[in-house]
């Protein structure tokens, strides 16, 4: 007789350790958790009533200003690429947001980490539109295998087919070589596209946790379950965090990308997923996911009313004539911070000529500079503008220099 290792049983509730199953060979003397479908009922919020409404009352506000705003800073590229460089950190793939929007203009200076944080950005721009037009029902297994296509397509270390569910056994936690130390076993093989769907499911709205639950609850609800299922070797947090602001474009919410948050508050993000996933406790999860959208919510604003400020001083710099190309890409710069003569062209529909003479203007008035040094296919980058939005998460001193 071998000895049965049960993933840390006393951590488990009763609820979690009913659902356990072995995992097929070398792992045969584990178990793994069969995650049990996501709850259709509602959620007692308990003592954290007041700080939902306020996270509901946040998306309530953008959604609001979304609306009465021409802001394109709203759907900008830079808050997406933001978005992949801390989703990607937090699973070890590092680039800087300058990198990014670089590599935006130039391919050719790309690095391969670099490659893979653009994939998820690119993924955003990509899926989230279709979550958007499609609504609840674009969540099918077809649009979670693109999406963990997409994110990995550039991930050399990656062993297995991007987009294909894994056929291995994973653990979480402990040791990487070493299961009997996980601290989570997520389910064997082939349980997983049946977990998977009930993941699906629950996102589509099938049950009645659209009428018991809130947006809010529903997100950090379903976040846990996919994230319990680990349905691809790797990849999984990735996969995961994109999914959360497609749950808020396929309810018609304009884009609120929590990732920065989470990064900066990673502990507390592992220690409450934990205990949705261990205890069935969806409470620390959905408190979590309040704090994370009344912090991005307070975000956005600390930057808007930064680069706000940070235009007015601009336009102090130097004079503008009226409707002259220089004048118009203040405002492109803020969402474009990056950029180079021929999308600035594109987006100011103006001529070679013009442009040219808009960027000396700009340089001239240390609005820009020239990133490469390059004669032709030059690359500019608002450097004011970067030190706003790349400093750390949180931090409220965002006056731009006088």
């Amino acid at each position: 007789m071998f000895k049965v290792f049960l993933v840390n049983r006393q951590d488990l509730t009763g609820g979690v350790r009913e659902c356990l199953a072995r995992l097929p060979s070398p792992y045969e003397s584990h178990y793994g958790v069969l995650p049990p479908p996501p709850p259709e009922s509602g959620v007692y919020l308990d003592k954290i009533t007041a700080l939902h409404s306020q996270a509901m009352a946040a998306l309530g506000q953008i959604a609001e200003w979304a609306q009465a705003s021409t802001d394109p800073y709203l759907i900008s590229r830079t808050l997406r690429s933001r978005e992949a460089v801390s989703s990607s950190a937090m699973e070890g793939t590092h680039s800087t947001l300058d990198e990014l929007l670089i590599v935006d203009e130039d391919d050719e200076l790309a690095t391969q980490e670099t490659r893979q944080v653009r994939d998820y950005a690119l993924a955003l721009e990509k899926f989230l539109p279709l979550a958007s037009a499609s609504g609840r029902t674009v969540f099918t297994l077809d649009t979670v295998l693109a999406l963990h296509r997409e994110v990995m397509k550039h991930d050399t270390s990656y062993i297995g087919t991007p987009g294909a569910l894994r056929t291995t056994v994973v653990w979480i936690g402990g040791s990487r070589h070493d299961i009997a130390y996980s601290t989570y076993n997520p389910p064997p093989p082939d349980r997983v596209p049946q977990c998977l769907q009930s993941t699906l499911d629950y996102l589509a709205g099938d049950g009645m946790q659209m009428m018991t639950q809130s947006l809010i609850t529903r997100i950090a609800i379903a976040h846990a379950h996919f994230e319990a299922v680990h349905p691809f070797r790797d990849g999984n947090g990735r996969v995961g965090r994109l999914l959360i602001p497609m749950m808020l474009a396929a309810e018609k919410e304009p884009p609120l990308y929590l990732s920065s948050y989470i990064e900066a508050y990673k502990q507390d993000y592992y220690d409450a997923l934990k205990q949705a996933q261990q205890k069935l406790n969806w409470l620390p999860l959905i408190t979590f996911m309040s704090q994370a959208i009344i912090g991005t919510m307070q975000e956005f604003k600390a930057v808007r009313k930064a680069t706000k400020t940070l235009k007015a001083e601009w336009l102090g710099r130097r004079s503008y004539r009226k409707n002259s190309a220089a004048l118009r890409a203040l405002d492109v710069l803020i969402d474009c911070p990056v950029i180079t003569a021929t999308r600035l062209g594109k987006i100011l529909d103006i001529s070679a000529p013009a442009t040219k003479t808009a960027l000396e203007q700009l340089q001239t008035a240390g609005i820009l500079v020239e990133r490469t040094g390059y004669a032709r296919n030059r690359i500019f980058s608002a450097p004011e503008v970067m030190a706003i939005i790349n400093r750390p998460f949180g931090e409220r001193e965002l006056d731009s220099p006088a």
